[in-house]
């Protein structure tokens, strides 16, 4: 799986706060390492999230969740799922509605892991 490092990620941020707005900084560097880091955990050998789509669903969960910057955690989250579907050739079909509501459900608590996931393959073209 294609993904990102943490200095992009931050890079990211920068160019998304800069466009959206907001408060550009980093809260805990670790929260946002943690939520890179996350979707390749192991234990005994084996993966604990297998698939490409689980993978990136439990990183944008986890940088939404884990509030690792200043402001724009649930754009960055976003944008960051947007990303790594196009870096590994997967094409979903949404509306900028739904992207927000992607969002702000995780930010909220009523989406997990798995509903991202979940819309992202009802999303898949």
């Amino acid at each position: 799986m294609k993904t990102l490092e943490v200095a992009q990620i931050v890079t990211f941020h920068k160019k998304i706060v800069k466009a959206t707005g907001g408060s550009d900084g980093i809260r805990d560097l670790g929260l946002i390492e943690s939520a890179l880091n996350k979707a390749f955990t192991t234990f005994d050998g084996q993966d604990l999230y297998e698939g490409i789509l689980k993978k990136i669903s439990v990183i944008v969960y986890a940088l939404i969740k884990n509030h690792g910057f200043v402001d724009g955690n649930k754009r960055v989250g976003v944008s960051t799922m947007l990303l790594l579907l196009k870096l590994n050739g997967i094409t979903i079909k949404y509306s900028q509605q739904e992207l927000i509501e992607v969002g702000l459900r995780t930010a909220e608590g009523v989406y997990k892991e798995e509903d991202i996931e979940q819309w992202i393959l009802r999303h898949q073209v």
